[in-house]
């Protein structure tokens, strides 16, 4: 049974993968990722949108109709300063999470019905293994919090049904990773990242 996240951890995740997101310098917006179907900055997108939609489902909106997702994800959420609309999307899954009673509600989301603490994980996981694609994409050696990501990982292993489709979408094979590997690089390869991916 993994550990019990918390509002802390997210932020801390989301304040490491904001620190990438400062460090793209212009020429690399465009850089492939270790998800093939992006660059840098559609991944960066798909980051702030998961934010604000999972920040209006925790306020009570109903979540977006599964047939309209692929439109809602292709839009522009980043406009003219990509860290910018990061922070202010990460402020406000923040400020859901944040609310009363939130960890034990539950919520309608796209991946299903779940309380408000796996929706927490949920988040968690995504910045930290985004944020790890992203790092690759530019060629960063930003480090990420061990705890948080071993955390991650022991909830991601415990939650994924072995009979999960492993199709890419969203998880890929499992890749093989040296078991004294740093959690993040072993996070990634249990979502199915190639360890050795080169853009």
């Amino acid at each position: 049974m993994s550990a019990s996240a918390t509002v802390d951890q997210l932020a801390r995740a989301m304040d490491t993968t904001a620190q990438l997101i400062g460090a793209v310098s212009s020429d690399k917006w465009s850089n492939p990722t270790p998800c093939t179907d992006w660059d840098v900055r559609a991944l960066v997108n798909h980051l702030v949108f998961g934010n604000k939609m999972f920040a209006g489902i925790l306020r009570g909106d109903p979540p977006p109709d599964q047939a309209q997702l692929p439109a809602l994800r292709a839009r522009d959420h980043l406009g003219d300063d990509a860290a910018a609309a990061y922070r202010a999307a990460g402020d406000a899954v923040l400020a859901g999470f944040e609310q009363p009673g939130v960890m034990e509600k539950v919520f309608v989301a796209p991946v299903g019905a779940a309380p408000g603490a796996v929706m927490l994980h949920l988040r968690i996981t995504e910045t930290l293994v985004h944020g790890w694609d992203l790092a690759q994409a530019i060629d960063s050696t930003k480090g990420f919090p061990d705890d948080i990501a071993e955390q991650e990982l022991a909830f991601s292993s415990g939650s994924i049904a072995p009979d999960v489709p492993r199709t890419g979408h969203p998880f890929g094979p499992v890749q093989t990773m040296a078991a004294d590997a740093p959690a993040i690089d072993r996070l990634a390869a249990f979502l199915g990242r190639d360890a050795h991916w080169a853009g």
